[in-house]
């Protein structure tokens, strides 16, 4: 393998999860654009060899993805030329017998020296902070879609990572009206609780009036938890709608400026 094309990687800063003590150390992300699919392999191979038969790269493919795991299987380390693939045994065993339900084969892949040699020689870019994934994409109520509700009634929020999770104070789910009252929805209050649907009861003695919705999480995908909290917000209202109002919201709804602390 021959390449001499200089290349650049993207990158954005993001709270590094692990280091729960250290609040100031990030890590860096590499800047993800999407998955590059066999249908995609096809193609890029055909824009630099145009004689080839789309059919033929692709039969290509499937036989080389069947020889690899052929060779592999018979307990072969596998050499691309730009990868070297093996597999390689996971857990522990005191009778020296095999539990699947500790041990498993999994599979190393590291890369070749020339490539390397070419990831050493990329280019940086850092684009900043990584944007939040933290996002609302609407509300729905026995009113409607939207950000109404009648108090000691169920509210649905839809979203991206608004699952409430975290040992820091912060975290929950609460409610402040126009005077800066705080009203926290205690955890039997509720009932959904995932990354793109928390469901909980409105408390029933809260007034009619606008309140700022606010969603705190250390939630980050997964079983990972964020050093640092999230917050979202949005404006919602608690009592009847008023004459022909319209309400906005739902999960079609286009995000609309939530504010993301």
């Amino acid at each position: 393998m021959s390449n001499t094309t200089k290349y650049q990687i993207n990158v954005s800063l993001q709270d590094n999860s692990v280091t729960v003590n250290d609040k100031d150390d990030k890590i860096f992300v590499v800047v993800s654009q999407g998955t590059a699919d066999q249908d995609r392999l096809v193609d890029e191979i055909m824009d630099v060899n145009p004689g080839l038969e789309p059919e033929t790269v692709r039969m290509v493919l499937d036989l080389f993805n069947r020889i690899v795991m052929k060779l592999l299987l018979q307990g072969l380390r596998v050499n691309t030329g730009l990868i070297n693939i093996e597999l390689v045994c996971k857990g522990v065993t005191y009778d020296g017998t095999w539990n699947p339900e500790v041990n498993s084969l999994q599979i190393n892949i590291a890369p070749s020296k020339e490539f390397r040699s070419i990831l050493d020689n990329t280019t940086i870019h850092i684009n900043g902070e990584a944007q939040s994934p933290m996002s609302v994409a609407g509300g729905e109520s026995a009113q409607g879609a939207g950000f109404r509700v009648k108090a000691g009634r169920a509210f649905t929020l839809h979203g991206r990572n608004i699952k409430v999770v975290g040992d820091d104070p912060s975290v929950g789910i609460s409610l402040t009206d126009s005077d800066g009252t705080v009203t926290k929805i205690e955890g039997d209050l509720i009932i959904q609780n995932d990354p793109k649907k928390l469901v909980f009861i409105i408390p029933a003695g809260l007034d009619e009036g606008d309140y700022e919705l606010k969603v705190v999480t250390q939630y980050a995908g997964g079983n990972w938890k964020l050093k640092t909290p999230r917050t979202i917000s949005r404006t919602l209202t608690i009592g009847e709608p008023i004459g022909d109002e319209p309400v906005t919201g739902g999960d079609d709804e286009e995000e609309d400026g939530p504010q993301v602390q």
